[in-house]
Formats: structure tokens, sequence, C-alpha cells
């Protein structure tokens, strides 16, 4: 069977994470959606999402297929309900398509939003679909306490230094290669993964549920609480609570990030802070792209949501709720605005439009130093959004 892994309308609820990715790619809990269904099928999944994104996550057809939900966290249980799919069948929740099984000549006329050539089935599991990006961080503790059970099952942890400070060792299961020195880690309310290659320095205190992913650094006398992820060749220090990090991302330095999520290839300047509160405990309000305006996220505590490739400069400062597209560059003293469209280069003081050749030429730089290639596709990416997202520079 051939399992494709594909996107709904929360691609573009889900924007700006979803701009550079399909939806499955996105990193909640320990592993991204679609490392959680490969691991659970034993099998290799490929991707139907946008036109311009397909050529770096191509599609594969094959005679038989099974489509999925990308929004959509695995369960045993629901996999079992795919599986009795037959051919011209689709699996849903409600008016949600969640899984459909289609021949090849059948997979180029799907669409999720109307599947009436199939015959539909309602979906019995109870599952947790990621629709808004602020469920990342909401629904993140959950996921890593799932994705730790299923990483560490019938496996022994690498040996955790008696220098440190710790709580309950059975909970806490280091990779090969990683190192913990002289820090604190406390598991009582969850566990902490510390993935292969990965540090934690002197003097940090942690708190599960924690995932340090492969080759990551947690800095001195860092204070991370539970609820976060920093995911692969990130390095992380200050403060930093209940968030998702998704990888080859820095904060490395003082100031505190909350409720927050942020893409792949960002960086914060040293002291750089979000507030994740109002000053009158109202629900937070976050930029939506498609409908064109901000809504109600119904989160009292909801901080910083930023796309791939976008930076800030040393002292910046986000307010509640503050949502920032790719590629943008922030910088300056004062409050920035609540949304900072892809492409954007200043700060409080206005914006312009970040040239798309410069953004380009700094992705490069900043990619070659992890020894990954900022190749054609990459660019043609990048390009697509540029364009896509004009509309939104009104400046």
């Amino acid at each position: 069977m051939n399992w494709i892994l594909f996107d709904d309308d929360s691609w573009n609820t889900l924007l700006p994470l979803t701009f550079t990715r399909p939806v499955a790619k996105i990193r909640i809990g320990i592993l991204t959606i679609s490392e959680k269904w490969e691991r659970l099928l034993n099998q290799k999944v490929s991707f139907l999402t946008a036109g311009y994104l397909s050529e770096k996550y191509p599609l594969v057809k094959e005679k038989e297929n099974v489509l999925i939900n990308g929004s959509v966290l695995p369960t045993g249980s629901l996999l079992d309900e795919i599986k009795t799919l037959k051919e011209g069948e689709a699996l849903v929740q409600g008016e949600k398509v969640i899984a459909a099984r289609l021949s090849e000549a059948r997979l180029d006329s799907f669409d999720y939003h109307d599947p009436k050539p199939c015959s539909k089935v309602e979906a019995k599991s109870q599952f947790v679909s990621i629709q808004f990006p602020w469920q990342i961080f909401q629904f993140n503790s959950d996921a890593l306490i799932a994705d730790f059970r299923v990483l560490t099952e019938g496996r022994k942890s690498m040996y955790l230094s008696q220098t440190n400070r710790f709580y309950r060792t059975d909970n806490i299961f280091l990779e090969e290669g990683a190192k913990v020195e002289f820090a604190t880690l406390n598991s009582k309310e969850g566990p902490i993964y510390i993935g292969k290659d990965a540090e934690i320095m002197e003097g940090a205190v942690v708190r599960g549920p924690l995932a340090l992913c492969d080759h990551s650094v947690i800095k001195v006398s860092a204070k991370i609480y539970e609820g976060t992820t920093i995911g692969p060749h990130c390095k992380v220090g200050g403060e930093v609570g209940n968030s998702v990090i998704f990888g080859y991302t820095n904060k490395a330095h003082d100031g505190y990030l909350g409720n927050a999520v942020l893409g792949e290839w960002c960086n914060l300047g040293a002291d750089s802070n979000n507030s994740n509160l109002k000053n009158n405990y109202a629900d937070v309000r976050l930029w939506s792209y498609p409908e064109n305006k901000f809504i109600n996220t119904g989160l009292q505590f909801c901080g910083l949501i930023m796309g791939d490739n976008s930076k800030c400069g040393i002292n910046t400062m986000f307010n509640t709720g503050t949502v920032v597209g790719v590629n943008a560059n922030i910088f300056g003293s004062g409050f920035p605005r609540n949304f900072i469209p892809d492409f954007s280069w200043g700060g409080a003081q206005g914006f312009t439009t970040y040239s798309l050749n410069t953004a380009c030429e700094v992705a490069q730089r900043v990619m070659i130093r992890r020894n990954i290639q900022f190749d054609e596709t990459e660019e043609k990416i990048l390009k697509h959004i540029f364009e896509i997202t004009q509309k939104y520079r009104t400046f």
C-alpha cells in the first residue's frame, strides 16, 4: 500500500508556518507529524501539498493509495479504522476528510472539500488535528509524552552523569552522544528526552515534558519550562516555556520566549522577549492569513508565531500574540506591530520590503554554516512566497 499525507484547509489556517512545508512536516512533541505516521506505518510517506512545494515534497503514486490528512496526529485505533477502508471509501469526521483509499486513476480527481465520488465512513476514534498555529504549543505536552513512549519503548537510556540533580531517572532518556553535566532535570510532571549528540550545559534547569532533539544545545544557566520542544540543530538560552522550535533555529541568549512557535532557520537576538499575556488578561487575538484579520484564539496565554528564515536584532520586544511571516528582519527599539508580513525589513518605526535577492543571499550563508545547500528548489519556494505575500506588505 502507498501512503500519502495530504493538505486540507488547515494548510491555510496554519500560515505562515506552512508557507515553506506541508502540514505534516510540522513538529509537535518530539517528531514531525509525518515522522509519527512513518513510525506507526513502518513505511515512508509522500505528500500531496501546494504545487510550488511539490518539487521539494513530491507525491508518489501507485496502483493502490491511502491518503491521510496531514493535520491529524496518528493513533493505533485510527490506523486500524483507516486500514479497513475499501477502494473508493473515505473516512470522515463530520465534513472533515480524515483518510481515503483510492486507485491511481481516481487519485487525480480527489477533492478533500467534496469527496462525493467516495462512500463516506464516519470515524469512531478520538484523535487530535492541528488547525491553528497556537494549537502546536497548546497540544505539545501530550504529543511529547506520546512520542517519548514510542521512541524509548524497550530501549535503555545512555548514562546520566551523577554531577546532575534529577528526579525520576526512569522518565529521562539520553540518546547516544548526549551530554548533560551539572544541570537540574525535573521529570516529575513529564518525561525529558535528550537527542543524539545534544547537550544541556552547566547550571541549566529544565522541567518535563521536554524534548531536546538531535545536535541541539541548551546553554549555561538556561531555564526551560514544561511543554517545550527544541528541534534539531538549535541553540537555546535564557527562559523558555511551552514553546516549539522546529529546528535549525537559535535563541542563544537571555530573554523570554513563551507560548510560542518558531519555524526553521530563525534567529532571536540577545535579550529579545515576547509577551504572552495581555495587561487586561483578555483572550489573545492572532493574525489569520485566510481571513485577512485578527481572530480570537480563545487563549489567555499566546506569545509569538514566527515563520521560517526570520530574524530579529538584540533587545527586540514582541507584543502578545505577534505573528511574523517568512523571511522578515526586525530590529530597533519599541514594540513592532502584531503582524509583521513576510519579507518585511524594519521595526517599530516602520517597515519596508526585504529584497528577495538579499533574503536568498542570507539564507544561503546561514544554511551553508550547517553544511546544507541552499539550492534552486529552495530559491524558487522563497520567490513564490515573496510574490503571493506581496498583498500583505502595505507599508
